[in-house]
């Protein structure tokens, strides 16, 4: 790959982005980060996925301007565009971006489309479409409703003002702000954590938020399907045993619920 470093540790993919000068989204970059992401369709060892990038100031520009025209070529380029959007929300994993950086029009729909975005105080975040002449065309409309609700939605939209990476998680385009001194060790904080998971929990919980956010009921539905079908398994029974056994269900959770984990999981590693 060409505007793409993918490296390895463990159950996390890093992917590096570089496409110079600015990270533009070119559909050379759309077509690699299409290809990676559906290799990744019968991956089970892979877990997590990080996207960083390489540039200095921008995490990812926009859509190429080139390509928005009225062309055959123009046209399948946008098509493509969108449907890496749609790939990447349709992950099986944990799909993370760690933005250092600007993320405007095409840029920032690839941080919405991620599970989760953490961002530096050198991020700045905007849906500047309307100012050439254009609506969004990566589902950035689509998730600024969802997001923001209908008001704050269309003056961010008319307007196309940029965002800070504290007003971005205010308004729940990003996860959470967090200074770029401390960011190596927040992900490798909380993505350890997740990645002691199976990958199946992460798809559960995937598949109960998205089926809640389009249906309350159909997400109830789907959740005491997952409970019910999870406490027959030989492995939460461990879990629950070994739990109660180092103190669960009695007075030490009030303060020292994660040390009764920690015990729990020294217990079954045995």
């Amino acid at each position: 790959m060409k505007t793409l470093s993918i490296s390895h540790n463990d159950s996390i993919a890093t992917v590096t982005i570089n496409n110079p000068p600015v990270n533009v989204l070119t559909i050379d970059l759309i077509n690699e980060i299409n290809a990676f992401v559906l290799s990744l369709k019968d991956d089970r060892k892979t877990k997590i996925v990080v996207f960083k990038s390489l540039h200095e100031q921008f995490f990812l520009a926009h859509l190429d301007l080139n390509v928005i025209n009225g062309t055959q070529g123009g046209q399948a380029a946008s098509i493509e565009f969108n449907h890496m959007i749609t790939n990447i929300k349709a992950m099986k994993q944990l799909s993370v971006a760690a933005i250092d950086g600007v993320a405007r029009g095409g840029g920032n729909e690839f941080v919405m489309a991620c599970d989760l975005a953490y961002a530096t105080e050198n991020s700045a975040f905007a849906q500047p479409e309307i100012h050439v002449n254009i609506p969004t065309g990566g589902q950035g409309a689509v998730q600024f409703a969802r997001r923001l609700g209908k008001n704050k939605a269309l003056q961010a939209l008319l307007l196309g003002n940029d965002f800070t990476a504290q007003q971005a998680e205010a308004l729940n385009i990003i996860t959470q702000y967090v200074p770029k001194a401390e960011m190596e060790g927040f992900l490798a904080q909380v993505l350890g954590v997740i990645s002691q998971l199976e990958i199946r929990d992460i798809v559960m919980y995937k598949e109960i938020i998205a089926a809640s956010i389009i249906d309350e009921a159909a997400g109830a539905e789907l959740e005491l399907r997952y409970f019910l079908e999870r406490a027959k398994e030989n492995k939460t029974q461990a879990i629950i045993g070994a739990f109660i056994k180092h103190g669960g269900q009695t007075e030490r959770e009030a303060k020292d619920i994660q040390g009764i984990f920690v015990d729990t999981a020294a217990e079954l590693a045995k």
